[in-house]
């Protein structure tokens, strides 16, 4: 064996390394691997599998979604970006599930969708790029942007919205900047989502809960304020109406898995009553499947509040943004 074989056996390894096990035919070929050898690998039972055409995966078995997307980018080549559902995902935000990776691509260049991965092309690439590896994908807000112009149903972009800025990740002025530069065609349930958390709401049921209220014309509460007796800060139900000292708490099961989760909302309840508070427990299903229910029981307590004095507790709304934060993800330049 000739040293550069050896040479290029070894530059193929680190490829393989860099790129999750994802090569290109024209990455092999370049390495010295001639079309013969590259057959004998992907033949039937072979240790080599197509994913895409042109982009092989140099192991058996099923691939990971990492895997994916890097094949994803390489089938897309230089310059394209992850977006959508996928990169809502790798961002650390929980997305509807989906097996179609969305890559932006300069709408100068020429690819066409194929197999798990779509394409668009695009003149408004982002500025910033981000990677997790050898993974390049697009800023949180472009990608909750893009994937919530691909969704069909609200409540999946509610809760897409919601978590991101829930989870600290995005802010609703970056969502904002998004909607308002974006394309308008698709967009009307990413305006309303947005809508949502630009007054306070920090998850699909809470504004399932918004909305049950409006269509019902009870007076719209505070979502999500803090609320302090003097200095001491007493709670942050979800929702709060100040005049009559009523707090309204979502019990999704999402938040409230475990038993110190329980413990915790069992003592701000505690401490909400020990100031006077009245505090009324609705589950998601209730708000969607019994709004008369709920709004009966949220009337009757308005209603009850009329012929006591206001509370005296200080009521503070604060953004449900938050400094954005990029865990495990590294800014790099456009390429």
């Amino acid at each position: 064996m000739t040293r550069s074989t050896k040479y290029d056996q070894a530059a193929l390894a680190a490829t393989l390394t860099r790129q999750y096990q994802v090569i290109s035919r024209g990455q092999a070929i370049a390495l010295g691997m001639t079309t013969s050898t590259l057959r004998q690998r992907l033949r039937p039972g072979g240790p080599w599998q197509r994913l895409l055409p042109g982009v092989f995966l140099a192991v058996t078995g099923t691939p990971t979604m990492d895997q994916r997307s890097v094949a994803a980018l390489v089938y897309a080549g230089t310059g394209g970006l992850i977006t959508g559902t996928a990169a809502v995902g790798l961002w650390g935000v929980l997305a509807p599930h989906s097996t179609t990776i969305d890559v932006l691509i300069p709408a100068a260049r020429q690819r066409r969708s194929t197999g798990f991965v779509r394409i668009h092309l695009t003149e408004r690439m982002p500025d910033r790029v981000f990677t997790a590896g050898p993974i390049r994908l697009v800023p949180l807000s472009r990608a909750v942007a893009d994937a919530a112009r691909g969704l069909t149903e609200l409540a999946d972009v509610r809760a897409v919205v919601a978590a991101a800025v829930q989870q600290g990740k995005c802010t609703p002025e970056l969502l904002v900047a998004e909607l308002e530069e974006g394309p308008v065609q698709g967009s009307a349930l990413f305006r309303a989502a947005v809508s949502d958390v630009r007054d306070g709401i920090r998850s699909s049921p809470e504004a399932d809960l918004k909305h049950l209220l409006r269509r019902a014309k009870i007076a719209e509460p505070v979502f999500n304020p803090r609320l302090y007796a003097g200095d001491e800060f007493i709670a942050s139900p979800d929702a709060w109406w100040p005049e009559a000292g009523l707090a309204g708490e979502v019990d999704s099961r999402a938040y409230h898995l475990s038993p110190q989760d329980h413990e915790r909302t069992l003592a701000r309840d505690a401490r909400m009553a020990a100031h006077g508070i009245t505090v009324l427990h609705f589950t998601p299903r209730q708000i969607r499947t019994q709004p008369k229910t709920v709004i009966a029981a949220i009337r009757s307590a308005l209603a009850a509040a009329d012929s006591r004095p206001r509370l005296p507790i200080r009521t503070i709304t604060t953004s449900t943004g938050a400094p954005v934060s990029r865990p495990e993800r590294t800014e790099a330049p456009v390429s």
